[in-house]
């Protein structure tokens, strides 16, 4: 047998900056899929998490059959660099195509593309990602520097997670803005069939049931997507940018008051089809009652934000797949299959039995996809908590920059807390303590956001307990299902490696799936999204929606927008991964036995099994 050198440094750099672009992809995909698809694309959201579902109990087919194909291949360059690169071209071609949907597709055609495209990704990425963890006792050498490297690369794999958890959404902005000026697709829409409605405000926020309706003297102008010209469409604070002037105030998605919150919001509705138009705007006593004696020719001026977000998620996506196939391509040139790795080929049933006998690993699996539930729930309903409950003009900001701060953390954790904490708890200890934060700072988070808190950096002390405890996690779910592999030889005569960690891919995009079937029920329950925010439609048409709502808030001062909504955003966010996580530690604490002791006791009992065997 060829004897294996230890990795250089060239070396573990090629594999780690493989991790990067590979987690770069995923986070981008399980974060944001979602909300480019319900919140941008308009699909509903029940059909949204549905489709992500199958996606995940697909994968359950999908991933081991991976494996079989992988352990059958024989070609010059490996098992394994192959498949790598195969995975990666195909899935980053469909990752692009993923956020690049056809504005002009709607209905059943929009969700085939969704359902068709988020399936074939799926599939593309376990092609690249059980071969990327799988081929790593083919070029190094157990024990430690296997352990070492394993760590450095989830390390890694969790900077490529951070840096799409921070830069997505102002790349997105930015980018789209770039893009939505110089695109062919969008045009300006000008009316002068237009009614305006100005309804007062009281002191709570809640409308007072007093409307000036002005039909004389309006100038309307859009710019958006053509498509979304040809049929009844509603703009609001949170999917345009806006400015409006009547009476001498001029209002815009800037305009703030006192307390530094927006000072005027609006509901806009058209029908492109008779060119008809109508705008609910909501201001305060003083403002309505200089309105109501002054001037009341209006100019409003609007800028679709979809179309920015639409086109930022196009083009944002192309970048992030240019640098994951040129990461990963790094990892195939530099890093060499070493030695031959004996995958015997096994059957689907067989490699689930294998996992199936191995009690120790079904502990770790179960509590993996519990532990991510639990965090996938947050980050799927994070950017609507920031964009809906917090709210205001500069929610994109501070959304970002509450996930640099929960990256930093996320990646501190892994490098710094993991070592620190090592030297004081074992590794089973040490996982009670992090829940225990984790669930710490979920409890806070929930009562700053029942208490009104507003500061985003007030939600960086939750956030620094949540993001570390997720670093950490990281960590020892990954050792605690290498521990698995040496129990699983003791116990079942043979060392099902490749079964393990070919199930982690599966379980990891279980949860995914399931907390996106999750986010999506709540957004849907609770009327999270656009145009439910604010106005909602009613036979197909937001026109008549609005003017419904106008009638409603004349006839019993009703308020537009219930908190029950954000009520709901709220408990779901917080106490649903609460609960998650107590399940995880109860089955975590009652199933896994393999402590340091257990372990070394293991240990020896294989090195004496094996010099037994060899002689």
């Amino acid at each position: 047998m060829e004897e294996k050198k230890r990795l250089s440094g060239k070396e573990k750099f090629a594999y780690g900056i493989g991790a990067v672009g590979k987690d770069m992809v995923y986070m981008l995909s399980a974060s944001y899929i979602l909300y480019y698809y319900q919140d941008i694309m308009g699909v509903s959201a029940w059909v949204m998490g549905i489709i992500l579902l199958i996606a995940r109990v697909f994968d359950a087919f999908n991933d081991p059959l991976m494996g079989v194909l992988v352990a059958k291949t024989k070609t010059r360059w490996g098992k394994f660099r192959p498949w790598l690169f195969i995975g990666t071209l195909t899935n980053a071609v469909i990752m692009f195509l993923m956020f690049s949907a056809p504005p002009t597709l709607d209905g059943a055609g929009l969700i085939a593309y969704a359902a068709v495209f988020y399936i074939m990704w799926g599939v593309t990425y376990t092609m690249m990602d059980i071969p990327y963890w799988s081929m790593i006792p083919a070029f190094t050498e157990g024990g430690k520097e296997r352990e070492n490297l394993s760590a450095m690369a989830r390390t890694c794999a969790g900077v490529g997670s951070a840096l799409i958890t921070i830069l997505t959404v102002m790349a997105v902005t930015f980018i789209g803005n770039l893009a939505t000026s110089k695109s062919t697709d969008v045009q300006t829409y000008e009316t002068s069939n237009a009614h305006v409605y100005v309804a007062e405000l009281d002191e709570a926020g809640g409308t007072t049931g007093n409307v000036i309706t002005i039909d004389e003297g309006i100038s309307i102008s859009v710019t958006a997507d053509r498509s979304q010209f040809t049929d009844s469409y509603s703009y609001n604070t949170n999917n345009s940018d806006y400015t409006l002037t009547i009476a001498g105030y001029t209002f815009s998605n800037d305009t703030l008051d006192e307390e530094g919150t927006t000072a005027a919001t609006y509901d806009f509705a058209m029908d492109g089809v008779n060119e008809e138009a109508a705008v609910i705007l909501y201001v305060n006593e003083e403002q309505y009652q200089t309105i109501a004696s002054g001037d009341q020719s209006v100019v409003l001026t609007i800028t679709s934000t979809k179309d920015v977000e639409r086109l930022g998620f196009k083009y944002f996506s192309l970048i992030v797949c240019i640098l994951f196939f040129v990461f990963i391509l790094i990892t195939c040139i530099f890093v060499k299959e070493k030695s031959t790795v004996d995958l015997k080929p096994v059957k689907i049933k067989d490699m689930f039995r294998s996992l199936i006998q191995n009690d120790q690993a079904m502990a770790v699996v179960i509590t993996i996809i519990l532990v991510n539930v639990a965090v996938y729930i947050t980050s799927n309903l994070l950017i609507y908590f920031f964009k809906y409950d917090l709210g205001g003009s500069n929610w994109s900001g501070n959304y970002t920059l509450f996930n640099t701060f929960g990256g930093a953390m996320q990646i501190l954790a892994m490098m710094a807390f993991f070592p620190l904490l090592r030297k004081f708890f074992p590794t089973i200890k040490m996982f009670f303590v992090v829940v225990g934060a984790a669930i710490f700072g979920y409890v806070v988070l929930l009562i700053m956001a029942l208490t009104g808190v507003n500061s985003v950096y007030l939600f960086f002390i939750p956030g620094f307990f949540i993001m570390s405890a997720v670093g950490v996690l990281n960590v020892l779910v990954t050792i605690f299902l290498a521990n698995t592999v040496d129990y699983g030889e003791l116990k079942n005569n043979r060392r099902d490696e490749s079964v393990i960690f070919s199930m982690q891919t599966f379980v990891v995009k279980l949860a995914s799936g399931i907390s996106a079937l999750i986010a999506s029920i709540c957004l849907n329950v609770f009327s999270i999204s656009d145009s439910s925010a604010t106005i909602e439609a009613v036979d197909g048409s937001y026109l008549a929606g609005l003017k419904t709502a106008v009638a409603a808030i004349t006839k019993n001062g009703a308020t537009v927008v219930s908190n029950n909504s954000l009520f709901g955003l709220r408990m779901v966010m917080t106490v649903v991964p609460v609960l998650v996580l107590i399940v995880a530690v109860i089955i975590f604490k009652k199933n896994y036995k393999l402590d340091d002791n257990k372990l070394k006791e293991i240990s020896l009992q294989i090195q004496e099994k094996r010099t037994a065997e060899a002689e």
